[in-house]
């Protein structure tokens, strides 16, 4: 699916002026590709993304949502789109297996086959043979293994994810970002990440949306023509450095302006 932004903007009621999170935001979401979302906090990556989920209602500006096999009839802003929270929203009295159907059961598929979907997912993400755990006898991991599983057993096209790493350690994160790319390889979605790590940006990306301090803007796309399949082996190559370095140039900038901005407001 090809998500086309158009002038997008969102003013947040404060009961005075408002306050602009997002100013003319206008980008194409390439069908089956892997937009990272990246800038300093408060830029409006989050609400970007969830404008473009249907949980938002932009104040103005468009978005069009296009099936590139069926152009004549577009989408509405979450219809063909899932998404993935940093908290992860499981339910803890349930466990792994109908938390990850719970969307299809929701969408009202018969138990019998719901459960035949997300057995296939649970074990699509590494869980086979912990169908029956409750989610609070996972690791925080493999919580997030249930999380993922969870969004894809809905087969959309279209997977929105804010964050969605960012509480894991370094080392589940580092696994969670492969697994994530195996799964990208595999069912190429149209998948918007919001993250704060250049990195995780660099590695997962086919592009890299850089956007400005609030009002967000977007500052620059930078395209990552790194060869896929991806490793973390990729860390260590030229290639990726000089991106890392554009991009840390970029962004450095936008971060001091956020936190000017934060220091004003604290003055105030």
């Amino acid at each position: 699916m090809d998500i086309f932004v158009e002038n997008l903007v969102q003013i947040w009621d404060d009961g005075g002026d408002g306050i602009v999170a997002l100013d003319g935001i206008t980008h194409h979401f390439a069908s089956a590709k892997l937009t990272c979302l990246l800038g300093p906090s408060g830029c409006g990556k989050s609400t970007l993304t969830q404008i473009v989920g249907g949980i938002e209602q932009a104040t103005s500006g468009t978005i069009r949502i296009i099936d590139p096999a069926n152009p004549a009839t577009p989408a509405r802003p979450g219809e063909r789109s899932v998404m993935m929270w940093q908290n992860l929203n499981l339910f803890p009295w349930r466990n792994v297996i109908d938390n990850v159907a719970f969307g299809l059961e929701m969408a009202g598929v018969p138990r019998a086959q719901r459960y035949t979907h997300a057995r296939d997912m649970i074990a699509s993400v590494g869980l086979k043979h912990f169908e029956e755990k409750r989610c609070s006898q996972l690791s925080g991991g493999m919580r997030q293994r249930v999380a993922l599983a969870r969004a894809l057993v809905m087969d959309q096209p279209i997977l929105l994810m804010d964050e969605p790493f960012a509480a894991l350690d370094a080392q589940t994160k580092i696994v969670m970002q492969e697994e994530l790319t195996r799964i990208f390889e595999r069912m190429r979605k149209t998948i918007l990440f919001v993250t704060h790590a250049i990195d995780e940006a660099i590695l997962l990306g086919d592009e890299v949306v850089v956007m400005t301090a609030r009002p967000g803007r977007i500052k620059e796309v930078i395209k990552i023509d790194l060869p896929r399949p991806r490793s973390q082996e990729l860390i260590n190559t030229p290639e990726f450095g000089d991106l890392y370095d554009r991009i840390l140039h970029l962004i450095r900038e936008e971060v001091l302006n956020a936190m000017q901005q934060q220091n004003e407001a604290a003055a105030q």
